[in-house]
């Protein structure tokens, strides 16, 4: 009996020995009483604060306190929800719900939690920054006046963007919403001007699409995306673009311009919904909860462009929003509208004719006008917005007209060719210097007898012919009215006037002499054709049928 007693003491007096009273940990506890497509509903968590991670004991899965009611919490599961089951305990964590951020996330894919998912070892960071977090005030920010430059000539030309502005691009399925986004991304290389490219409810196969071309352009190298694929439950996709809001704020606040894509807000809006309804939020217009609104105001007011006593940051944000059959009259549309500083409306109709990027000129707009464009841009591309709305309108009373005059006709004709130049292919952004000489050669008439079958390839030499015998003049631009804000001069008008009489006079395509022939024998042929069935026409109409010969008789 002894030995037992001797055994027992020195046991007792060993866990006295090695406790440590110091520090202890106290953690509210719960337990799951319901769970419902992703939301558990939880009975106690009595300190649990708004938006604070929970966790699962049993499963090791995380989610995050939501809707705290009186008697119970719904906590969105951050995770694979079937593994959840009634009576799982869950225990407060008293940590805030944050994602990691800094340099060390550029070139990674993550998920909403800032979790690598690209299989390139762990992010090695040590901060960290709250997903949820108030707008910067008035006070610390200042006026837009720097350009993001899209590389393509429509936007930079006739809807700039501004480093700070919030630009909406809005559109049906499959018009080029997502490809303006991602052309826009590519040509920041070397302009310091960092990425986020946020994925909400876009299948696997198209966000790995989209990486893969942003690494073939040497994009990944200044972006970070953040991927919440339609696999992925609602809460992390209601997560993602407040993640990768929180990441673009860290560079904004270091003085440092980044941009961020959310690609796109319908689809946000939606897991929102869904959320909703199941923690039985009351649902308004098309079932929506009624801070729908909220929900994205407070998201897009955190772009900014903050002042210098604030660091000098940016953080710029393109929303995207899918409209159904052009309907931009519908709820979350006009919400985002209403919120963003400018929308670009791309429309289906031009996009299967062929005009791409299929901007509608007259829908869309920039409220903050040219004071984000280049001055060497606002020269030549003041009237160019007016210009395509008076073609517009001519060209659709032109159609019903036999015979037009002279003026009407060249002012077709010019339409027609500005048209062309806006035209441009994918992936294919256009540096400034180019597209200012390119619309000012189109405004100054030097493209009015280029035939409109040509126009890309004259285009695309003219380019080549530029950069091969001229570069000073590229060069002049960039450095006296890109990257400081004087006019061009006339004399470097006069050189530019120059340089394009010389290579229309000896390297511009002109149309092959056979190809000429050709068409035209096609439509003398046609000509005739349709002079043929005239005659045909009228010769039968004169004939007597049988019939009315015989009521003749």
């Amino acid at each position: 009996m002894a030995s037992w007693a001797d055994e027992i003491s020195a046991i007792i007096e060993k866990n006295i020995a090695g406790f440590d009273g110091g520090e202890t940990e106290t953690a509210s506890v719960g337990t799951v009483i319901a769970v419902q497509d992703g939301i558990a509903r939880v009975y106690g968590l009595q300190d649990v604060k708004y938006l604070e991670l929970v966790e699962f004991p049993r499963t090791g899965i995380m989610g995050m306190a939501f809707n705290l009611e009186e008697e119970t919490v719904s906590c969105p599961i951050l995770g694979d929800y079937t593994h959840i089951q009634e009576d799982d305990e869950v225990r407060t964590t008293g940590r805030v719900i944050s994602v990691p951020v800094g340099d060390a996330l550029i070139g990674r894919v993550v998920n909403p939690l800032g979790e690598p998912l690209d299989d390139k070892g762990p992010i090695n960071t040590d901060k960290t920054r709250f997903v949820e977090r108030i707008a910067p005030g008035v006070i610390t920010r200042q006026a837009v006046d720097t350009p993001v430059q899209t590389g393509l000539k429509a936007i930079d030309s006739m809807i700039p963007i501004g480093r700070g502005q919030r630009e909406l691009i809005i559109g049906d399925r499959q018009t080029g919403k997502s490809a303006i986004a991602i052309d826009t991304i590519i040509n920041q290389k070397g302009k310091n001007l960092i990425c986020i490219y946020v994925a909400i409810g876009q299948k696997n196969s198209t966000i790995a699409r989209t990486v893969e071309i942003l690494e073939q352009h040497g994009a990944m190298e200044h972006t970070i995306v953040v991927a919440a694929s339609a696999s992925e439950p609602a809460p992390l996709k209601y997560l993602a673009p407040y993640s990768g809001c929180a990441m673009g704020e860290e560079f904004m606040e270091t003085g440092r311009d980044a941009l961020i894509v959310y690609d796109d807000l319908t689809k946000h809006a939606e897991a929102y919904r869904n959320i909703s309804l199941i923690i039985r939020r009351p649902p308004g217009r098309e079932a929506y909860p009624g801070d729908v609104f909220y929900l994205h105001s407070r998201l897009l007011e955190r772009a900014a462009r903050l002042n210098k006593d604030y660091g000098g940051g940016s953080l710029t944000a393109l929303p995207l929003i899918e409209t159904k059959a052009n309907d931009i009259s519908a709820y979350i549309p006009t919400n985002v509208i209403s919120i963003t500083d400018g929308q670009i409306f791309l429309e289906t109709d031009l996009f299967n004719a062929g005009i791409r990027p299929a901007i509608n000129v007259g829908l869309s707009v920039s409220r903050v006008g040219s004071n984000a464009q280049t001055r060497a841009m606002r020269q030549v591309a003041g009237t160019l917005r007016l210009d395509l709305a008076q073609f517009r309108e001519l060209a659709a009373f032109a159609q019903f007209a036999s015979d037009l005059d002279k003026a009407t006709r060249s002012r077709l004709e010019r339409g027609q060719r500005l048209t062309e130049v806006l035209k441009q292919p994918q992936y294919s952004p256009v540096p400034v210097e180019k597209q200012v000489m390119i619309i000012y050669a189109a405004n100054s008439g030097y493209l009015d007898d280029v035939p409109l079958d040509l126009i890309s390839r004259w285009e695309a030499e003219f380019y080549r012919y530029m950069d091969a015998n001229h570069p000073e003049i590229g060069q002049t631009i960039i450095e006296k009215s890109v990257n400081s804000k004087e006019k061009m001069s006339d004399e470097l008008l006069k050189q530019l006037n120059a340089a394009i009489e010389e290579y229309k006079q000896t390297a511009a395509p002109r149309p092959n002499q056979e190809d000429q022939a050709k068409k035209a024998e096609e439509a003398r042929k046609a000509a005739a054709q349709g002079a043929n069935a005239a005659g045909s026409t009228t010769e039968g109409s004169t004939m007597e049928t049988p019939a009315q010969t015989n009521q003749a008789r």
